[in-house]
């Protein structure tokens, strides 16, 4: 004869599968909670950091140093300094920057190069200075309508350009040095490339 189930014992039966249930929801908010919050945070702009690590202004659309009308490579990273006029005092001092930060990089300095785009040629004067004291000085042209379609000033910038000639970032002729130097190191640090 068959053992009578007491009412006491349905119950237990219940439990164990209550219990599972549970632990497959604790499981399934662990796994897809994150990502549901992570979505949520990007599509609805919350909870999003308003501070930033770097000094220059962000250029995150993919634009390359041909874009701005530049023409030239180098497989390191580059302190560019673009000057769709004349080269007069504010781009000359970005040139100096550019050299000192370069050497300011220490025991990465051969991982970056410094270059000067221009749209007019130099003074004999400054072109003088150039081959004097900055012998490792990359020279390219610059086609200065498209440079001022997709800049949209005249004024001298100095660029940090990536390996593969994507610009990084963009500084004024006012930027302090110090800046560009914590933002280049930290770029180093973070690429395995060039």
């Amino acid at each position: 004869m068959a053992a009578a189930t007491t009412p006491l014992e349905v119950p237990e039966r219940r439990k164990p599968r209550a219990r599972g249930r549970l632990q497959l929801i604790l499981i399934l908010l662990v796994v897809l909670g994150p990502m549901i919050l992570a979505t949520s945070m990007y599509k609805l702009k919350f909870w999003v950091p308003e501070g930033r690590n770097y000094h220059g202004a962000m250029i995150g659309n993919g634009e390359s140093r041909s874009d701005i009308g530049i023409a030239g490579e180098d497989a390191r990273w580059q302190l560019l300094v673009s000057a769709p006029e004349a080269c007069a005092q504010e781009c000359q001092q970005l040139v100096y920057l550019a050299r000192q930060i370069q050497i300011g990089l220490g025991r990465d300095a051969n991982r970056a190069s410094h270059a000067l785009a221009t749209s007019q040629p130099l003074s004999g004067d400054y072109q003088a200075v150039l081959g004097r004291e900055y012998p490792q000085l990359q020279r390219y042209p610059l086609d200065a309508q498209r440079y001022i379609q997709k800049v949209g000033e005249l004024a001298p910038h100095l660029w940090i350009v990536d390996p593969h000639g994507n610009l990084v970032l963009r500084y004024d002729g006012k930027v302090n040095g110090k800046h560009v130097l914590d933002d280049l190191r930290h770029l180093l640090k973070l690429s395995n490339i060039g």
